[in-house]
């Protein structure tokens, strides 16, 4: 190995990962991590120089693409003049981010916990929502994610939670607006042969949101529940779009039995949907909504914690029991307002609502040409692509949380993208397509194009 760690060669880096770095999600003697050398726009490289188009924002956080100059240059100058202060401190960084979240952030949210990321911002929501109310219990779907630290991952329904059980108490689940693979067993309508969605709720009190919520808290006794806590949009777990009139009723059974409403919006915040947040297309705010990813574009760690005004005015006669050594800190928050300014300033949103458009129009025609591919479903540049072996049956092209060989036609899938200049991200049966939202028209058209060709793979899986 070369004695130079300013100059490693790929087959140095790769002997380094492989010795000294620890993998998430991974067993690290089965994973061949890309070395990516730079990136810019749209795309990264490897040592090669040969450009990959991200399809997936890497993990659907950098929405304003790669190397963003304004970006770049904020972290950089604030790293010149102020790198760290103490979370008791205050400076010009991190009130003015808080001020831009008051702003860009719906309804009465109006105050910020700065975090290191999504999963401590939940685990604040959790606690907060336990305080303020006196009660125990988070109501959570199961198809849900919300983060891997100790409360984030109890709260969150999918298999990522299984080997940190038993986790904290007082989680209640229910189940998902999920036509497609209805949980409550109503027949709704079925797309057959062809991949559209099926997203009419129809009479289904689990579609409703209400009346399913309404059940649980009959059981659990609404006066136990502290919040119910969701993903606006679920992300990875399905890209599960609420019907119209899901994320209303939600919030009117909290609203009548003083329970708060929690938020995930740390996917699909930031323009990800076409709108600033993903709830502002139902015109519902939350008590708390939970923000990271996007928030700096995933240039530096950050999240946040923003509560609507009635737990602001709370908090100004009641201590806050929680802290960490990083909150704020100045070169992250600095990456936060270059990247809000940027938004506003290249109408960026606007773009991924456009972009949007296009994928709402073209994929579905993509996806009827191949037999491997259930439903497409989606919001702004938040796709996703449901895999099955038989349209017929809606069976999954792999089993539920497979593992190893089993899950091998979907990594089959995401080689064959990548053979050709596309990085794709994949969780169980589900493609996802979320391109930073800076995509370009031309690129988005390259990237379909790619990725018809890579389905071939997962047809060949399904037709066995």
């Amino acid at each position: 190995m070369t004695a130079d760690h300013d100059h490693l060669t790929a087959d140095d880096i790769r002997a380094l990962d492989r010795a000294h770095v620890l993998h998430s999600w991974s067993t690290q003697s089965q994973i061949h991590p890309l070395v990516v050398a730079g990136a810019e726009g749209r795309s990264f490289w490897g040592p090669d120089g040969r450009r990959i188009l991200d399809f997936a924002s890497l993990v659907v956080n950098a929405n304003l693409g790669h190397q963003h100059p304004r970006v770049v240059e904020a972290i950089a100058a604030q790293a010149r003049r102020l790198c760290a202060t103490a979370p008791a401190m205050t400076d010009q960084a991190r009130t003015r981010l808080a001020g831009l979240l008051a702003e860009v952030t719906p309804g009465d949210l109006t105050m910020s916990l700065f975090t290191n990321g999504g999963a401590e911002a939940a685990e604040n929501a959790i606690k907060l929502a336990r305080w303020y109310t006196g009660r125990h219990k988070i109501v959570a779907r199961y198809r849900s994610y919300h983060g891997a630290t100790a409360g984030a991952v109890s709260v969150t329904g999918d298999p990522r939670r299984w080997p940190a059980e038993p986790g904290i108490p007082g989680v209640v689940r229910m189940f998902d607006p999920y036509p497609y693979r209805c949980s409550a067993g109503f027949p709704h309508p079925r797309a057959g042969d062809s991949p559209v969605p099926s997203s009419d709720p129809g009479s289904c009190p689990v579609c409703a949101g209400g009346p399913h919520l309404e059940e649980i808290l009959q059981y659990e006794g609404p006066h136990t529940v502290a919040a119910v806590m969701l993903e606006t949009v679920t992300g990875t777990n399905g890209v599960l779009v609420p019907p119209a009139g899901y994320l209303r009723s939600i919030r009117e059974v909290c609203d009548r039995h003083g329970i708060l409403l929690i938020l995930d919006e740390v996917m699909t915040g930031f323009g990800r949907t076409g709108r600033w947040f993903a709830c502002e297309h139902w015109d519902v705010a939350p008590d708390i909504m939970i923000v990271a990813k996007g928030i700096t574009s995933g240039y530096v760690p950050l999240g946040a914690m923003v509560v609507s005004q009635k737990l602001a005015d709370w908090l100004q006669d009641h201590e806050f029991v929680s802290g960490l050594t990083s909150t704020g800190n100045p070169v992250a928050c600095a990456a936060g307002i270059a990247t809000i300014e940027a938004m506003r300033g290249e109408k960026i949103v606007e773009n991924a609502a456009a972009m949007g458009d296009v994928v709402a129009a073209e994929l579905p025609a993509l996806a009827a040409k191949h037999p491997s591919v259930g439903e497409t479903r989606g919001l702004g540049l938040l796709w996703g692509l449901e895999l099955v072996g038989d349209r017929a049956t809606r069976e999954p092209l792999v089993p539920f949380n497979a593992k190893g060989e089993a899950a091998g036609p979907m990594r089959r899938l995401a080689e064959a993208a990548m053979a050709r200049g596309l990085y794709l991200m994949t969780h169980d049966s589900l493609v996802l397509v979320a391109p930073p939202l800076t995509i370009k028209r031309e690129e988005l058209a390259e990237g379909l194009a790619m990725l018809d060709e890579a389905l071939t793979v997962a047809d060949k899986a399904a037709a066995g």
